[in-house]
């Protein structure tokens, strides 16, 4: 048979999962699909190779004998490939490269600042650096170690390793702190939590209101803008804390933990590689002043 004679990848992958659970509805729950487009596939699959490949079994089915032929064969094939990516995966990762996947005001305030230490103590391990928030698709973005404020559902072969406790509180200019304390001030806020400063109000019931609250997009933005002077910044204390040591920022209510916390999360089924076992424990000791 010659390549271009071969059928369809996918007609093959819904035969042979509809072939090795023994059912159609199954095989659609495993691949994400339509009962009805896997259905499509493996007939489509049967009519181009000219003969039947499942029969009725009782209330299931079974491969017919040139069914389990074929499902024999293309089971062995698929599960070579599958050997064979997660081999080259495994290669790189010991290459020295590492993709860390972080939230990206947490990346710019506080982990870019640091990783120059890193790299320092690993000079041979090329960190890559991407962001993002939420749930994390480990395999789908080739991603090693994703840090994020654990607030989503995590499944239960994840590893997290606990950072630190979400704090929040007000930070501004040294300028801005008689104005503070007089009400004669504007909030900022950040968009991804429009409720921190209705619930900071609420909890501390003898402060100033602001005359306004003005949201922007990301909190990397709104404590900027409160270091140069725009207003006070409801703020996670981790994205302020170096300013505050600069003292370009103060924080004269101090910060409340929040119930949440951060964590460096990781796929489970695969040993931790030596570059992110390195960086566990370079993060374990950056983040010790916090506390969990």
């Amino acid at each position: 048979m010659k390549r271009s004679d071969l059928p369809s990848l996918d007609d093959l992958r819904a035969f042979e999962t509809v072939a090795r659970l023994g059912s159609v509805r199954k095989a659609a729950e495993a691949l994400a699909l339509t009962h009805g487009a896997v259905s499509r596939r493996v007939a489509k699959l049967s009519e181009d190779l000219g003969f039947d490949l499942l029969e009725r079994d009782g209330r299931g089915i079974r491969p017919t004998a040139a069914g389990q032929a074929l499902h024999q064969t293309v089971g062995r094939c698929f599960g070579e490939i599958g050997a064979t990516i997660e081999g080259l995966r495994a290669t790189l990762q010991q290459s020295g490269t590492l993709v860390v996947s972080c939230e990206p005001s947490v990346a710019m305030r506080w982990l870019i600042p640091r990783l120059p230490s890193f790299q320092a103590a690993h000079p041979d391990v090329a960190v890559h650096l991407s962001v993002g928030g939420g749930p994390v698709e480990f395999r789908r973005d080739r991603i090693d170690l994703a840090i994020r404020r654990l607030d989503f559902a995590l499944p239960e072969s994840w590893h997290v390793q606990r950072l630190f406790a979400e704090q929040v509180g007000p930070v501004m200019s040294p300028g801005l702190v008689a104005g503070f304390s007089t009400g004669h001030y504007l909030a900022l806020g950040s968009k991804t939590r429009p409720d921190a400063w209705p619930n900071w109000l609420a909890a501390h019931p003898s402060a100033r209101r602001p005359s306004e609250i003005r949201y922007l997009d990301h909190h990397f933005l709104v404590v900027e803008a409160a270091a140069a002077g725009l207003g006070v910044a409801m703020s996670p204390r981790i994205l302020a804390v170096d300013d505050i040591e600069r003292q370009r920022l103060l924080a004269p209510a101090g910060f409340d933990a929040d119930g949440s916390h951060y964590g460096l999360i990781r796929t489970g089924g695969l040993p931790l590689t030596e570059q992110a076992s390195a960086f566990c424990q370079w993060l374990e000791e950056q983040v010790g002043s916090f506390g969990r």
